[in-house]
């Protein structure tokens, strides 16, 4: 049924108008777990205990486990589009999240995506510079 190719087509095809740099990857397994840990734990940590004990013992646990669900959910959908196919080119291997929204949503939802990280990057920045001034004072 369609399967007499299979197996002959390259994983990966250089798009034109990517750069023709090889990926070289140096991480390991620790690297990997060193990541993960640092990304869910980080320094939202520190203050975990006063939110949960605002919220109380009921509102508490039901928002740590929907904050569970929704960067499980995240990381889902972000391990779905490292590799997107392209009828054209073949599977693309997406470098970022940014050109995997531009490659299936299109360029209008590029730019909405990219205000919304921009301005959540300005939002953590801020957060960190009121957090660490607030600790030295």
């Amino acid at each position: 049924m369609g399967e007499e190719g299979f197996g002959k087509a390259p994983l990966l095809i250089k798009v034109p108008d990517q750069p023709d740099e090889e990926i070289v990857r140096t991480g390991t397994q620790w690297s990997a777990t060193a990541h993960i840990i640092t990304a869910v734990i980080g320094s939202g940590v520190l203050s975990l205990a006063w939110s949960v004990g605002q919220l109380g013992w009921v509102g508490g646990p039901i928002s740590l486990v929907a904050f569970a669900w929704v960067t499980t959910v995240q990381s889902s959908l972000l391990a779905d589009c490292y590799k997107s196919p392209d009828p054209e080119h073949g599977p693309i291997r997406n470098r970022s999240y940014m050109e995997a929204v531009k490659l299936n949503l299109g360029e209008r939802s590029l730019w909405v995506c990219g205000f919304f990280q921009q301005t959540g990057l300005f939002g953590c920045a801020v957060a960190y510079t009121l957090t660490a001034a607030t600790s030295m004072r």
